[in-house]
């Protein structure tokens, strides 16, 4: 099976969509994704070089590499063939990390902070109302000062807001969270950045760097041992739905 690709950050969607040469095009469009059209504005608009570009979109230095070849022929082919040329689609994500984060400083209006990522391993652990660990940075004007791993000491679900508010937290990155919890967070005064995966560190410092790729939508995935998976739903009511599994295995995400 192919590996899936990795979605690109694109900072916003361009402005002009389409090109079309004087009179009539020669053959059919040429289509431009999204994540070709970004690296082309940064690497030849914003003269960034293929290192920065690809810190920036949350892809390898190569892959910007291949991405900006492919782009480039498009375009000369658009250019010597007298064919129309359109921008869109691609696997890319809206990056709206570093406006987000810049609120978090505005409305602190101070140069020190505190991130929590739920933990275990090294990795993010996913699944928010289970953490076990924390691990906490200290924030000093961008930059990360130190860092502690946490025992919850057992506190689940609602209870791990209080657990955070309590050792001055103003940022959570995690994997899958509930809405109960999303809430608890929110009364707490603490920033969200869920459905996130991968490295601990990475991640931290992919958002003091703007390009934290995460989904504002997450929601609880709980995957239990036997490998049944219950994902928690709200309805439209506000009725929120408990998984009870055939081995009598049950997951509530609040």
């Amino acid at each position: 099976m192919p590996r899936p690709q990795k979605r690109r950050i694109v900072s916003s969607e361009p402005e002009y969509t389409a090109f079309n040469p004087e009179g009539f095009s020669s053959g059919e469009e040429i289509v431009l994704s999204l994540d070709e059209y970004e690296v082309i504005r940064l690497v030849d608009y914003e003269r960034k070089t293929h290192e920065e570009t690809g810190l920036i979109m949350g892809i390898s230095r190569t892959t910007v590499t291949e991405i900006y070849d492919r782009a480039r022929y498009r375009l000369a082919s658009a250019i010597v063939n007298g064919r129309a040329l359109a921008i869109r689609g691609g696997s890319y994500e809206i990056g709206l990390r570093d406006k987000e984060f810049e609120k978090i400083m505005k409305e602190k209006g101070e140069k020190e902070m505190r991130i929590a990522v739920t933990y275990e391993d090294g990795m993010i652990f996913q699944h928010f109302g289970h953490t076990e660990f924390f691990k906490i940075y200290d924030i000093e004007e961008g930059n990360i000062t130190a860092s502690q791993v946490v025992s919850t000491n057992g506190n689940g679900h609602g209870a791990l807001a209080g657990f955070l508010a309590e050792n001055n937290v103003d940022v959570l990155i995690c994997g899958g969270i509930g809405g109960g919890a999303q809430m608890a967070l929110m009364h707490a005064g603490i920033q969200l950045f869920g459905g996130v995966r991968g490295d601990a560190d990475e991640a931290v410092n992919n958002l003091l760097n703007g390009i934290l790729a995460y989904d504002p939508n997450a929601r609880c995935t709980h995957h239990d041992h036997s490998g049944h998976d219950c994902s928690h739903h709200h309805h439209g009511d506000g009725h929120s739905c408990s998984h009870h599994h055939g081995d009598g295995h049950k997951c509530n995400c609040h």
